[in-house]
């Protein structure tokens, strides 16, 4: 005997109040688990997950997380590798303004969820339990959180009664999982969470159907592609999609097209060993490319006037104008706008009747090129052995050779070292390498949820040391050591906040600063070891200043993790 039941229809059973039609509704949508940073309006969710539990029922895994930050943070780097929609509860507006820039961060790394909170219809004035005063003193926002929502989540809306909460919930879920994938939010008010329930369930939701670009619009594009001297792919995105790493790979080879990762590259979508990787700058291209395809690439020229001089663009995205970038210029010439995978497929299909001349110089071409940026690579790490002090180039590289074989995912939330590190790491597999979308801040926890859907594989952070210090770090340290995520944390230090001082050199170069040395907003030699932060947590430290001791620092850190338990390798970069 049970006390939930899911009798169909208002005339079935009792099933339980609008806690079980919350976690009904979840599992019928196939989440894994919900993330939850705790809020007084679940206790509902919690007694019916409790009973599920007694009762041996179905239901998501629960994750009890300490800040709003590593709930959707973790279900974002979750997300990021399972491709499909999971639950996050957060506390009221207040929480959901404290997990915002988290919330946005999904939105732009494209990564779908249900993001719930809650706040009082009655205020104490209606019938039924008390929603506690809280709610009328202070917790209260006008037009209600789902209004705070809407500018940094997909869709945001109020489950107003008990009886639409299930399909409110699934709608979410499915809103979410479409293109393009993103947060939804959902305001649901104490009270409903606790009526009566009739026991309704939600219908279990299904992966989108895919879209397709017809014939009649991709053999013209073929057509282009075949008749063009120098084409370029230019691709933010592509590795996002499943299977789109290795769709990316078989199009490019099969037309012998370079492809560009500019720096805005949300996540790895090209093997950067490959002779065909044409490295971070799209700069070059504009001049001397006369057919760009935009592949996933949401923000590819920088300024936005910066038109290509005589290249005709198409683009290819399945959602290729951004509902949520406020400015976006493409100079698109022709849309492919069918699922990416499935349109890249089908002109990988029609590489037939090449130029064989054009194409072989072509390739020649880019393989010279890449040539010369190995050489380039090379040189670089070794100046930066020979180097005094630990070059950012030295860590890098040094991490690349320890976790060869490894089959690591690293998550990046460098800013001034970004570049340094996806160039020295020449991460070459499909969903090894992401990069931390939005406001700093969110990386320990985006490892987490990758480490999460990743248990059997390193998962590596590569961060700045003021990306670091806007991190909930006690909060993060909590959530790997209570569900046994371990990670290897590597904190690129050079004890400054790098990119403020750069910006505040080149827009005042013979200024007051630059006269007096004063340069406010910057310096980080105050803070204590960072790496001290985790020993009260029991993990493994380290704090590296000297050339010789990265490699054995390192090589520990990775031994501890391996063994289950979290490394902070805090390394002094001279720069």
């Amino acid at each position: 005997m049970t006390d939930i039941t899911n009798s169909p229809g208002p005339g079935g059973s009792h099933g339980g109040d609008g806690g079980d039609a919350f976690v009904s509704a979840f599992d019928a949508a196939g989440a894994d688990y919900l993330f939850c940073s705790s809020g007084s309006e679940w206790a509902p969710v919690w007694e019916s997950l409790a009973r599920r539990h007694r009762d041996g029922l179905p239901c998501p895994e629960y994750l009890d997380l300490t800040h709003e930050t590593v709930a959707v943070g973790m279900a974002t780097g979750y997300g990021l590798l399972k491709r499909r929609p999971q639950g996050v509860l957060l506390h009221a507006a207040p929480g959901l303004l404290q997990g915002s820039m988290a919330v946005h961060g999904a939105l732009l790394a494209g990564v779908p969820m249900v993001v719930a909170s809650s706040e009082s219809a009655t205020y104490g004035d209606g019938p039924g339990k008390d929603p506690g005063g809280q709610w009328y003193r202070n917790l209260s926002v006008v037009g209600g959180p789902h209004g705070v929502a809407g500018p940094f989540s997909k869709w945001s809306n109020e489950a107003a009664s008990v009886h639409t909460l299930p399909t409110m919930i699934t709608r979410a879920a499915e809103l979410s999982w479409r293109a393009p994938a993103g947060p939804a939010y959902l305001n649901i008010p104490l009270e409903i969470l606790l009526e009566e329930w009739d026991g309704r369930a939600a219908k279990p939701i299904v992966p989108p159907g895919s879209t397709h670009s017809s014939p009649e619009e991709v053999d013209p594009v073929a057509q282009m592609i075949r008749e063009a001297e120098s084409p370029v792919i230019v691709t933010e995105t592509a590795g996002r999609e499943a299977g789109g790493f290795e769709v990316l790979l078989a199009f490019a080879e099969a037309w012998n097209i370079p492809v560009v990762e500019p720096d805005s590259a949300v996540c790895g979508n090209f093997p950067r060993t490959h002779p065909l990787h044409a490295g971070s700058d799209v700069g070059p291209w504009l001049d001397e490319a006369d057919l760009i395809l935009l592949v996933n690439c949401r923000a590819p020229f920088y300024p936005p006037s910066r038109r290509p001089a005589k290249a005709q663009v198409v683009v290819i995205d399945e959602v290729p104008q951004r509902p949520h970038v406020v400015y976006q210029v493409l100079y698109a010439d022709r849309y492919l706008e069918g699922n990416v995978a499935n349109t890249l497929r089908q002109l990988t299909k029609r590489a037939n009747n090449l130029e064989v001349a054009a194409v072989t110089a072509r390739r020649a071409a880019q393989e010279q090129q890449h040539a010369d940026e190995q050489a380039a690579i090379d040189a670089a790490e070794a100046k930066a052995e020979g180097a005094e002090g630990i070059d950012p180039v030295l860590v890098a590289a040094t991490l690349r050779k320890l976790l060869d074989g490894r089959d690591a995912i690293v998550v990046d939330e460098t800013i001034t070292h970004s570049r340094v590190v996806k160039r020295h790491l020449r991460v070459s597999d499909p969903d090894a390498y992401f990069y931390v979308q939005g406001g700093l801040g969110q990386g320990i926890a985006v490892a987490l949820g990758v480490k999460l859907a990743a248990r059997e594989r390193p998962v590596v952070l590569t961060i700045g040391d003021g990306a670091f210090t806007y991190n909930p770090v006690i909060p993060s340290y909590d959530a790997a050591k209570t569900y046994e995520l371990p990670l290897l944390i590597v904190v690129f230090n050079n004890r400054v906040y790098k990119s403020m001082n750069l910006n505040h050199r080149r827009f005042y170069p013979n200024g007051a600063a630059a006269e007096t040395g004063e340069w406010l907003g910057t310096d980080l030699h105050r803070l204590p070891r960072l790496a001290a932060f985790a020993e009260p947590f029991g993990m493994h430290t380290e704090t590296v200043d000297a050339p010789d001791a990265l490699a054995p620092a390192l090589e520990r850190a990775l031994k501890a993790v391996a063994g289950g338990t979290t490394a902070v390798v805090d390394v002094l970069v001279t720069r």
